[in-house]
C-alpha cells in the first residue's frame, strides 16, 4: 500500500485531520493541531494544521509529510486548505484544495461546493476512466464534505457527537462513516486535557471505487474503526483527537500531539 493511501488518505478519511475549532465568536480565533500517523507502531507521517474561526466561518491551512520508514518507500510532502461555515450539526465547506508531491510526481485535488453539494472536482493528473467502478450519482454528492471538514461535529453534549453519519468525498471516493457511541473517557494532548467521546465508525463505501477492492472490503466488513472526539472549551464543536483503524497490514493510528488555541 502506497504512503498516500495508507497515511494521508487514511488520515483524512478517518477524521484525524480534523482540528480545534470554535463556534459563534465575535472576534477571530486561531488554533493549531499537530498529528502523527503510524502503522504497526512505525511512524509514517506528520501533519500540522492552523485554523482561523470568525463567527460561523472557518479557514484552515495545513502541511503534511511522510516520516520515518515511509520516506524510504514514498517520500510525500503537501499542503492543504479548506474554508466554509458551520451548519446546524456538521461543517459545510465552500472549497477544498490538496497539493502534494509524491516522489517526483506533482498531484492536486480541488473540490468546490455550492448550495450544499459538490459543484466541481479537479484532479491533476486527471483520474483514469474506469468502467468497472461503482459510479457516483448526483444525489451522492449532496450534503457531503471534504475529508477535513467532514469530521467537525457541532453537538449539545459528548454523547450527541456519535449520533451522526459523516458523508465524505475526497475527489474520487465517496463514503460514509456511520458513528455510534462507545464511551466517554479522559484524553490529553499538548494544550488539551479533558473528556473525549469515542465513537465506533462503520465504513460504508458509496461510489468511486472498484467492487471487491480488498482494502475497502476489509474496512467495510472487518475493520474496527474508533474515533475519539474532544471539545474545545465550551464551544460545542468537537473534533477528533485520536483515531484507530484495522487494515490488512496492521492497525493505523492517528494521534494528536498538539490540540490548542494559539495567538
Amino acid at each position: 500500500m502506497k504512503f498516500v493511501s495508507a497515511g494521508i488518505a487514511g488520515l483524512m478519511a478517518l477524521g484525524a485531520s480534523a482540528w480545534p475549532v470554535a463556534a459563534e465568536v465575535a472576534a477571530p480565533q486561531s488554533f493549531r493541531a499537530d498529528y502523527s500517523i503510524s502503522i504497526l507502531g512505525l511512524n509514517i507521517a506528520r501533519t500540522t494544521f492552523r485554523s482561523t474561526i470568525e463567527g460561523d466561518r472557518f479557514e484552515l491551512t495545513g502541511s503534511l509529510s511522510s516520516s520515518g520508514i515511509a520516506k524510504i518507500f514514498d517520500n510525500t510532502k503537501g499542503t492543504t486548505s479548506v474554508n466554509g461555515r458551520f451548519g446546524e450539526a456538521l461543517a459545510k465547506p465552500d472549497s477544498y484544495l490538496l497539493n502534494y508531491i509524491s516522489g517526483d510526481k506533482k498531484k492536486k485535488t480541488e473540490i468546490t461546493f455550492a448550495n450544499g453539494r459538490v459543484s466541481r472536482t479537479e484532479n491533476v493528473p486527471p483520474l483514469k476512466k474506469r468502467a468497472e467502478w461503482v459510479g457516483i450519482g448526483a444525489d451522492d454528492l449532496a450534503a457531503v464534505a471534504d475529508p477535513i471538514s467532514a469530521t467537525m461535529v457541532r453537538a449539545s453534549s459528548l454523547k450527541d457527537v456519535c449520533n451522526h453519519t459523516l458523508r465524505v468525498y475526497d475527489g474520487e471516493l465517496r463514503a460514509d462513516l456511520a458513528l455510534s457511541l462507545v464511551g466517554i473517557g479522559p484524553a490529553e494532548a499538548a494544550g488539551f486535557s479533558g473528556d473525549a467521546v469515542t465513537c465506533r465508525a462503520r465504513f460504508l463505501p458509496v461510489g468511486g471505487y472498484k467492487p471487491g477492492h480488498k482494502s475497502l472490503e476489509y474496512l467495510k466488513n472487518k475493520s474496527k474503526i474508533l474515533i475519539a472526539f474532544a471539545q474545545l472549551g465550551t464551544t460545542g464543536i468537537y473534533a477528533p483527537i485520536r483515531a484507530t483503524a484495522g487494515t490488512e497490514i496492521g492497525t493505523l493510528t492517528i494521534t494528536a500531539r498538539r490540540f490548542e488555541a494559539v495567538k
